[in-house]
């Protein structure tokens, strides 16, 4: 009976302390699946997602570059094989194309203080993209420090 008493007040000090976090916000991705961060996270996090976007959009690494960490790497499976590369190599193909359309949606974002995992829908030209970047706060800059993805059929 005590155990029981002890986990029940327990259960609800949990409860009243997770409902009582200020400043956020919540994204609900495609499974209903809840995340939660702050409105200031979130922005800082899609800067480095926008600058990413815009390399695609421009034909230009350099928006791309202010976002990943130096030492990021870009992985992916390629016939039943895992390619992973320096980023140096998406810099090299942003730089190769020409500028077009390019967009994303936010389906995934979670944060847990100075590190976030997201996933979006990307779409440059006509190909489309399941991106999924892992990203670590760098002073007051979030980085990409891992981008990996699928492209889709």
């Amino acid at each position: 009976m005590k155990a029981e008493v002890i986990f029940i007040a327990g259960a609800i000090f949990f409860a009243v302390v997770s409902c009582n976090k200020s400043n956020e916000i919540q994204i609900k991705n495609k499974n209903n699946q809840s995340m939660q961060s702050t409105q200031a996270q979130k922005d800082g996090i899609l800067q480095a997602i926008d600058l990413y976007a815009e390399s695609g959009r421009l034909g230009d690494s350099k928006p791309a570059k202010q976002a990943f960490s130096e030492t990021a790497t870009m992985s992916w499976n390629e016939n039943g094989e895992l390619k992973s590369v320096p980023i140096q190599s998406l810099y090299d193909i942003f730089d190769s194309g020409d500028p077009g359309e390019a967009s994303y949606e936010l389906t995934t974002l979670n944060v847990e203080e100075d590190v976030a995992i997201v996933r979006i829908e990307s779409q440059f030209g006509s190909v489309k993209y399941a991106d999924m970047f892992t990203l670590v706060k760098e002073d007051d800059r979030w980085k990409i420090v891992s981008k990996v993805y699928h492209t889709k059929k």
